[in-house]
């Protein structure tokens, strides 16, 4: 019997060096493969052409069912949304909840940051040329963001609860990195999508050492999509003022 004792207590060692050597493995070649998603926007039966953007800025995202996502600190996931040249640059982000994004006044003016609808709602009042405000977003969802003094600004961004996202290129292609063998379910957002389209996407996916593209996905237009909006007080922005004079 005691001869026994010595070869049950290295075997479970023996185990968990196998074991996290395999981990290590797999998440080697997970970050060397990503995995591959097509998509693409369509109007009335025709795909987007490259002068409308193409089929850029869809986002894709893999929840994981099989095991809990490998997680990233949000410290570590701090972004930059920039207001420059009256925009903001980019104009579609996409973060984990938790990350924090910056909001620095690049302009020589006043500006300001307001989301008052789904997401993350706040307002970052007025502030001055070269001043930086931060919004940490703490809840999934579609954040729509304005500037209350410049009407053309516009800005979106998009928190998940998944490290495994990406956005789409003006082809249609996204990459999605270091993304472990499993079942997932993807989802897809378009600002430009239809609602019940983008619903009707989601999909339960399994993605193994053997297969890692996803299949081409298409999104129906939102043939009502517009940029224009109201002020954070519902109302429309006031003309800036005029500097022609009358001639005599």
């Amino acid at each position: 019997m005691r001869s026994k004792i010595p070869g049950l207590l290295i075997a479970p060692g023996l185990c968990l060096t196998l074991t996290a050597a395999f981990l290590a493995a797999d998440l080697a070649r997970c970050q060397q493969t990503p995995v591959t998603a097509r998509v693409q926007l369509v109007s009335k039966g025709q795909s987007k052409s490259a002068a409308d953007g193409g089929d850029a800025d869809v986002v894709v995202w893999l929840k994981a069912l099989d095991a809990p996502a490998r997680d990233v600190e949000p410290a570590a996931k701090h972004q930059k949304l920039i207001q420059s040249h009256k925009t903001f640059e980019p104009h579609l982000l996409v973060v984990q909840v938790g990350s924090v994004v910056d909001f620095p006044n690049r302009d020589p003016f006043f500006h300001n940051v307001f989301s008052l609808f789904e997401g993350k709602r706040f307002d970052l009042g007025l502030y001055e040329a070269g001043a930086t405000n931060s919004v940490r977003f703490d809840r999934v969802g579609v954040s729509f963001l304005f500037c209350n003094i410049h009407p053309e600004m516009s800005a979106v961004v998009v928190s998940v609860d998944t490290p495994y996202f990406g956005v789409s290129d003006a082809s249609g292609k996204v990459n999605i990195t270091n993304v472990p063998d499993g079942r997932y379910e993807v989802h897809y957002w378009s600002e430009r999508g239809l609602p019940e389209s983008l619903k009707q996407s989601t999909r339960t996916v399994a993605i193994t050492n053997s297969d890692r593209n996803l299949a081409l996905v298409q999104i129906a237009e939102n043939p009502n999509f517009t940029t224009a909006h109201k002020n954070k007080y519902g109302q429309d922005y006031t003309p800036p003022p005029s500097t022609s004079y009358p001639r005599p």
